[in-house]
Parts: structure tokens; C-alpha cells; sequence
């Protein structure tokens, strides 16, 4: 650096003898710089709005750019993870005729209360709703799939040897106790009783196949209805509901995959089925899972943009290890439980039958905090990060959650409808 140090506002000094002149040199630079530093430091100062004696600093010139106020809100933090559009898991339906698969429905067709399932040796295997699975054939003592014609029509009339007769009067009465007791199943006065009973006659009635009491006992009247709901399905009118004649569900179900064949033999995983209604699936991390709790309302945001309110209606209690991962258990990186949300408004799905989804769910909250938009941020010299006020001067803020564009700001300059600027 050249010049003297009349150049930063001293009096100039006499020239030192030719001995001292690089000694004195080099004194000269080293004020020179430790001037300069003053004047950056005080200027550094000064913009920061932390100048001495308890005055305000300074103002500077502000910076372009709009202006907000601080504002009193609650921040939700949103997470968003990735779910599948679908009917939810197939489950195989709990068949148990035994013979020749004959007949089978397409994939996706959906069945109610009545309606064919498949057919084994050209038989229709009926759905109906309960959630109690069937277990024995259900008739009158004796009867069965081997009864004539003439059995059938004593029957009919209520006449039929060792049945009680059951006109309209015995329709009527109330129903006694079973013989094992509420709930049970076995045979009281020569009639079948039990639950599984009262399950399928509450089917039946609601087939509109009446002119029985509806409760645990299997009648003579129950049996004439049975035949007339035999006759409309082209089945021999036994009056005996066989175990493999009926499937119970909870509800409509929708037809999935079939195992077999036509020609094969029936079982247990002959054909599959899910709900009617879609709902999205989500593996959700196992360490992140704290939002999955039934009852919880989520976002869902389809492919088109459309977002649709759903519901948490099952979280798994297992968790699954990650793929090629060594089994250590939920406490493994990775490793998921599976969550199924359910969606009410199945019209705002549009037709889409399956697909990825995106769930929303808020994760932490800060309630009746002060906030400003992130952009209004500012990092400070000396470390963290300020607000540049509207007069041009800067405080110093401590943040907190962020959330939708916004940050939770605090600080003892900090108050609520404050106005702050936001730098281009």
C-alpha cells in the first residue's frame, strides 16, 4: 500500500532516518490494514442494527422487495408418503362343496346377497351375509336331499310324520331357548336350532322367501321356504340347505383371481375375493408409523391432482422386514406395517380401478406461535438467522418448526403484526 497515513486522517510524520526506512515501512501497512479492518467492522455493525450504547443503529438504505407482517398461527407439519389405489387385499372365500368346478365368474364382477359365486357340478354356491361361517347342513330331522316328492309335500302341509305342525299360529309364537343355551346349536323338541339357523333365515326373508319365524329354530315353515328358494335357483327341492350350497361374507364382494380351472376339483383356494369399495394401501415405515392410528383422517392425492379425504381403518401389528434384509425384527431399518385407509366418497376416485396415491398426514404441530414465510428468512453474519426490518434495519430470530412455506420465528424483537421485508 502506497501513500501516507494522511490517507486515513492522521498527521503526517517525518521522513526516519535511511537505517529505519524498512522498519517503518513496514509499521505503516500494519496500521494501515488495522484501519481499514475498523471502518469494515463498524460498517458490519451498523447493518446489523448492533450498535454500542444501547442506541438504535444506524439506518441503511433497505433492500427492494415486499413487505409482510409477522402473524399468530398453528403450523402443521404435512408428510406425505406413497400409497396404492386398490380393493385392499384378496382373501380366498371359505368354500366347501366338494366336486367339479363348472362355472366361474369373470375377475372384478361383483356378487350381493343371492347371487352365484361359481358353480360345483353344476350347483350354484350362493352368497349371503353373516359372519358366521357354515359348519353343518341345516333341515328337518331326517329330511335331506333324499326326501320324495311326496315327503316334500307333508312337509308343505305341516303334517309330515314326527315334525310338529307349523301353521301360522307356531309362526308366530315366540322362539324357546336353545337347547345349548344362547348362542348354541343342536336340536330342541326334534328341530334343528342354533345361530347358523337364525343367520340363514335372516337371509332368506330378506330374499323376500317368508311365512316363517325368523329366529334359531329350523320349522316345517322354514323348509317350504328353503323349497321355493330351491325351485328359483333349478335345484331339487329338498328343503335342506347342504354345507357347500352357501358362502357367508360380511357384504357384496368383488370377484379376484381363480386358482383353477373349469374341469378341476373345488377347494379351499378355488376363488378369491375383496370388498367392493377401493381404499389405498400403505406400507408405512415401522420407526414413522405414529400417524397410523385408526380413526386418523389423511389426504389423498390421486395422479389427476383431485385430493380426497380418507380414513385410517386398519394398521398391521406385525411388521415386515425390508426386502433382502436379515429379519431383525421392527426395529430394523426399513421395515413397514401395513395400513389400510378407506375412502367414503367412492365417486371423487373417478373411474380408476387402481394406481399410486399420495397420503397426506400432519405429523408435528406448534400452536399459537408467531411465523413468517420462509423467504423473509436472512442469514446473519455472525452465525444464525434475522429478519430484515421494513425501516432497514435487522433482528436477530430463533426458528422452530417449518411448515408450508412458513417458519416458526421467536426472539425478544420479535412481535406479532411486525412488518418485515422479504429480499428479491
Amino acid at each position: 500500500m502506497t501513500g501516507t497515513l494522511t490517507d486515513l486522517g492522521g498527521e503526517p510524520e517525518a521522513e526516519p532516518a535511511p537505517g529505519r526506512r524498512r522498519g517503518w515501512r513496514r509499521r505503516r501497512t500494519a496500521l494501515a490494514g488495522a484501519a481499514v479492518l475498523v471502518v469494515a467492522a463498524v460498517a458490519v455493525a451498523g447493518a446489523l442494527g448492533f450498535g454500542g450504547g444501547g442506541h438504535e443503529s444506524p439506518k441503511v438504505p433497505p433492500r427492494a422487495g415486499s413487505v409482510v407482517a409477522v402473524k399468530r398461527t398453528t403450523l402443521a407439519e404435512r408428510v406425505t408418503v406413497d400409497g396404492q389405489l386398490g380393493y385392499g387385499t384378496e382373501v380366498p372365500l371359505p368354500l366347501k362343496a366338494t366336486g367339479t368346478v363348472t362355472w366361474l365368474p369373470q375377475q372384478g364382477a361383483t356378487v350381493g346377497r343371492g347371487g352365484t359365486l361359481l358353480r360345483v357340478d353344476d350347483r350354484p354356491v350362493v352368497l349371503m351375509y353373516g359372519a358366521l361361517p357354515t359348519y353343518r347342513d341345516l333341515g328337518l330331522p331326517g329330511a335331506g336331499g333324499g326326501r320324495t316328492d311326496g315327503e316334500r309335500s307333508k312337509a308343505s302341509d305341516g303334517t309330515s310324520s314326527g315334525t310338529p305342525t307349523d301353521g301360522p299360529a307356531a309362526a308366530d309364537a315366540p322362539a324357546p331357548p336353545s337347547a345349548s343355551g344362547s348362542g348354541g346349536s343342536g336340536r330342541q323338541g326334534g328341530e334343528l336350532t342354533g345361530m347358523d339357523v337364525l343367520q340363514f333365515e335372516r337371509n332368506l326373508a330378506a330374499l323376500g322367501y317368508t311365512g316363517f319365524t325368523v329366529d334359531e329354530r329350523f320349522t316345517a315353515a322354514t323348509a317350504q321356504a328353503v323349497e321355493r328358494w330351491q325351485k328359483s335357483l333349478g335345484l331339487p327341492q329338498t328343503g335342506t340347505v347342504g354345507i357347500g350350497d352357501v358362502i357367508y361374507a360380511s357384504g357384496r364382494v368383488r370377484i379376484g383371481h381363480a386358482d383353477v380351472r373349469l374341469g378341476d376339483a373345488a377347494g379351499e383356494n378355488t376363488l378369491t375375493c375383496t370388498d367392493t369399495s377401493r381404499k389405498v394401501m400403505v406400507n408405512a415405515s415401522a420407526a414413522d408409523a405414529g400417524w397410523a392410528r385408526r380413526g386418523a383422517g389423511v389426504r389423498i392425492t390421486l395422479p389427476s391432482g383431485t385430493s380426497v379425504q380418507g380414513t385410517v381403518v386398519s394398521v398391521g401389528k406385525q411388521a415386515s422386514a425390508p426386502e433382502g434384509g436379515g429379519g431383525g425384527g421392527t426395529a430394523d431399518a426399513g421395515a413397514s406395517v401395513p395400513v389400510t385407509i378407506s375412502v367414503k366418497d367412492q365417486k371423487a376416485l373417478g373411474s380408476s380401478e387402481g394406481g399410486p396415491v399420495t397420503v397426506g398426514y400432519v405429523g408435528r404441530e406448534a400452536r399459537n406461535v408467531l411465523s413468517v414465510p420462509v423467504s423473509a428468512l436472512v442469514a446473519l453474519a455472525e452465525g444464525g438467522y434475522g429478519l430484515e426490518t421494513e425501516d432497514g434495519r435487522f433482528v436477530a430470530v430463533k426458528t422452530g418448526l417449518f411448515a408450508d412455506g412458513d417458519v416458526e420465528v421467536s426472539g425478544t424483537a420479535v412481535r406479532e403484526g411486525m412488518k418485515v421485508r422479504i429480499p428479491e
